[in-house]
């Protein structure tokens, strides 16, 4: 007999509340310490999220498609990486937000090549994230390490866009 996907997926979630609520009475401290992590991560999601989908809704209606493509579709440059990369320098709330915006631009009609740069430095470039490690690492740290790893995004997010282009890749919707 097969299980159901959603069966086990409500299962592990209902199985992980269970323990964590069970640790407290128990006084099993590592299961404790999850449950506060858990609500401090959540939390924090809770002041970003909201006002992040908010922008990501305003960039949908306000931005046409248009110019979406002209700048970071098929006919654009290597311009559109260095787009894509101060624009995942202002993006708060990491990979949570970029994720979402990347989507938007997916369907205002970003090449992939740009999608996956800016996911990439949306990890790496974020100006809270440089600011934070140069006044720890200094900033020669922090230059070398943005010398040597934008080029790296850009280079395999242009290799991968080709490879999937060439293979005719579809991002499925929905789902």
């Amino acid at each position: 007999m097969k299980v159901p996907y959603k069966a086990v997926k409500l299962s592990a979630v209902v199985l992980y509340f269970a323990f964590v609520l069970a640790s407290f009475p128990a006084g099993f401290e590592p299961g404790q310490q999850i449950g506060k992590n858990f609500l401090s991560f959540s939390l924090e999601l809770l002041k970003i999220l909201p006002s992040a989908f908010v922008l990501i809704g305003l960039f949908e209606v306000w931005v046409k498609k248009e110019k979406v493509e002209k700048h970071l579709g098929k006919g654009s440059g290597m311009l559109s990486h260095v787009w894509v990369i101060l624009l995942a320098g202002t993006t708060v709330g990491g990979m949570y937000v970029a994720f979402p915006v990347s989507y938007a631009l997916f369907r205002k009609g970003a090449k992939l090549s740009v999608i996956f740069t800016y996911l990439g430095a949306s990890a790496i470039c974020r100006i809270p994230m440089i600011i934070f490690e140069a006044s720890f690492m200094g900033i020669k740290f922090s230059v070398i390490r943005l010398l040597v790893s934008i080029p790296l995004v850009v280079l395999s997010s242009i290799w991968l866009g080709h490879y999937l282009e060439k293979r005719h890749y579809q991002i499925v919707e929905g789902g």
